[in-house]
């Protein structure tokens, strides 16, 4: 049977390297974040079940069944099996998303051919963390094109703009807060990610939309990618095409495929398909607050208020309410702790735009938001 080999995926060539190594043996590999505390990895590893993991240095370490604390052995994988990827969802709970080389080549394809790669004369920057799917997603772009590949080990603005000024980095894929702090005109094209993307946005970039369970982005710009479908159905977007993942990880090698009969699988995102086919995301369906009797998309709130006076970060939950059912709520990290925004403030700010039932009814100042590695607030934890 083919194993899965645990990989501390440092932003290395030499990550890359073990990862090709892998394969090359017909394994697949279980990337994990060098930056996760000793118990966040036992626990990984305990749900995931690899045969061994290679540690930072290159060294590998078999696992058995005295490795797991309930005494049971390692999970194998599949043949064709390339890759699984953990991911908390909005949970919080560990899922490993397993994907073949077939739905990598997929996606890697989709990808390249939506901004045009051309591996004569480009070059993929990566600065994402390499256990998520964002950053792995460009290493297999640049690995299965031949497309030459510059890797940070983490975001550093100078670094990321001495990768195009001096080593001819030509495309890249940033977190919005990083595109911020760089000259983005120093790329040919950069593939924006995340859930905030700037209202405006250079030429050059495109806004992308995907999840681990879609191998990375199915749209830019709200356009499908090659060979993937989208469809919206009762407001929830759904997704089919090959670069979609094979089955969720469990204790069976075969795993559990969320895909219905048809291929398609519910993102769990509510969405919309306007009359041009293009996607338009308002957010996971459990984020959306209703107060009053009204729907408010979180979302929408938190694009109102961005750029507030006096607001560093904001992001907007419902909070119970006896009266409402729940209260629309402003959680915000202050730009100066001593002169922080009044709520009078932001709801005049979303009123400007929105519905007034969508202008928060309460402020709450917190020092920092928590969030995943790629910048994506993680509103279970607020």
């Amino acid at each position: 049977m083919r194993e899965l080999v645990a990989i501390v995926a440092h932003g290395t060539h030499e990550t890359v390297e073990r990862i090709v190594r892998v394969w090359d043996e017909g394994d697949a590999f279980l990337p994990i974040d060098p930056r996760l505390p000793a118990a966040a990895v036992d626990q990984l590893l305990a749900t995931m079940r690899p045969a061994a993991v290679i540690d930072a240095a290159g060294h590998r370490s078999p696992r058995s069944a005295a490795d797991h604390p309930d005494g049971l052995p390692p999970v194998p994988v599949l043949e064709g099996d390339a890759v699984v990827v953990a991911t908390s969802g909005s949970t919080g709970t560990p899922k490993g998303v397993v994907h073949t080389h077939g739905s990598v080549a997929a996606s890697a394809h989709a990808t390249n051919a939506g901004v045009g790669t051309d591996p004569e004369r480009d070059t993929w920057l990566c600065s994402l963390p390499l256990a998520h799917v964002a950053g792995l997603s460009v290493v297999f772009r640049s690995v299965l094109s031949g497309t030459r590949l510059l890797l940070l080990d983490g975001f550093d603005a100078r670094a990321c703009e001495a990768a195009a000024t001096e080593q001819g980095a030509t495309l890249t894929t940033l977190v919005p807060t990083a595109l911020a702090r760089i000259d983005p005109s120093l790329f040919r094209r950069i593939v924006v990610g995340g859930t905030h993307p700037p209202a405006v946005l250079p030429p050059n970039c495109v806004v992308s939309y995907g999840l681990s369970e879609t191998g990375s982005a199915v749209a830019y710009d709200g356009r499908p990618l090659d060979g993937a479908e989208l469809a919206v159905v009762d407001g929830t977007v759904r997704v089919r095409g090959p670069m979609l993942l094979r089955a969720y990880r469990t204790a069976d090698p075969e795993g559990l495929d969320p895909k219905d009969a048809a291929g398609w699988f519910d993102t769990h995102d509510a969405g919309s398909l306007d009359a041009a086919g293009v996607l338009h995301v308002h957010g996971r369906v459990g984020d959306l607050i209703i107060s009053g009797g009204e729907n408010v998309w979180p979302i929408a709130v938190e694009h109102a208020l961005a750029g507030a006076a006096g607001v560093a970060e904001v992001a907007v939950v419902g909070r119970p309410d006896p009266d409402w059912g729940q209260v629309v709520t402003a959680v915000v990290v202050p730009a100066d702790p001593s002169a922080p925004p009044t709520l009078d403030a932001l709801r005049a700010r979303a009123k400007a735009t929105l519905p007034a039932f969508a202008a928060p009814r309460r402020l709450e100042l917190v020092d920092r938001l928590p969030t995943t590695a790629l910048g994506k607030v993680q509103r279970h934890q607020i």
